[in-house]
Order: C-alpha cells, then sequence, then structure tokens
C-alpha cells in the first residue's frame, strides 16, 4: 500500500520558517523523481518543488525560488521542503508525492502564514 506521510505544519508569522517533512512508503522511493504541492481553497494542487530521484536536480516555482530547498534521503524514504521567508501568499495545504502521480494523496500539512 502506498502511503504519503505529510507533517510540520503549523501557524507562523511572515518571515519565519517551516520545514515540512514527507514519510513515504510502500514504492521503491529510491526510482521516482518527488515533489511538493500545494493546495489554496477551492483551487487545484499546484507543483511547488520537485527533485530528480537521485536529488541531483531541483526545480522550483517562480514565486518560491530563492526562499524553498526541497531535499530528499532515498536511505529513509524522505523528502523535505525547507521554507523561509514565508509569505501570508503561502498559506496552503502542502502535499508531497511522486511527480505527475494524481493518486495516494496523503492527508496533506496545512501552513498558515499570518501575524
Amino acid at each position: 500500500q502506498v502511503r504519503m506521510v505529510e507533517s510540520g505544519g503549523g501557524l507562523v508569522q511572515p518571515g519565519g520558517s517551516l520545514r515540512l517533512s514527507c514519510a513515504a512508503s510502500g514504492i521503491r522511493f529510491d526510482l521516482y523523481d518527488m515533489a511538493w504541492y500545494r493546495q489554496f481553497p477551492g483551487t487545484q494542487r499546484e507543483l511547488v518543488a520537485r527533485i530528480t530521484h537521485d536529488g541531483g536536480t531541483t526545480h522550483y516555482l517562480d514565486s518560491v525560488k530563492g526562499r524553498f530547498t526541497i531535499s530528499r534521503d532515498n536511505a529513509k524514504n524522505m523528502v523535505w521542503l525547507q521554507m523561509n521567508s514565508l509569505k501570508p501568499e503561502d498559506t496552503a495545504v502542502y502535499y508531497c508525492n511522486r511527480l505527475f502521480f494524481d493518486q495516494d494523496w496523503g492527508q496533506g500539512a496545512q501552513v498558515t502564514v499570518s501575524s
């Protein structure tokens, strides 16, 4: 059974930082490019950051470049999203998944940026 379990969300003030974690199970983790997505209320998920299966290449949504960093550890089946200089417009539910897979979604991690 494929599972994605996100954690690390919370309430943070503008300019603050959070680190999201994702534990993946039920897949050959090291074979898949992974991604973090986010979803605003009433909208579809958008791709925020992606990382190749070997961790060698990353790509980011323009609005988060220079602020967010995606990383992974294939030995632990984990992927992280370090979010710095957070803005109110980053408020969303964040999900991890295999890149371009639209199934096996986890519960997500709520990130709220507010003063």
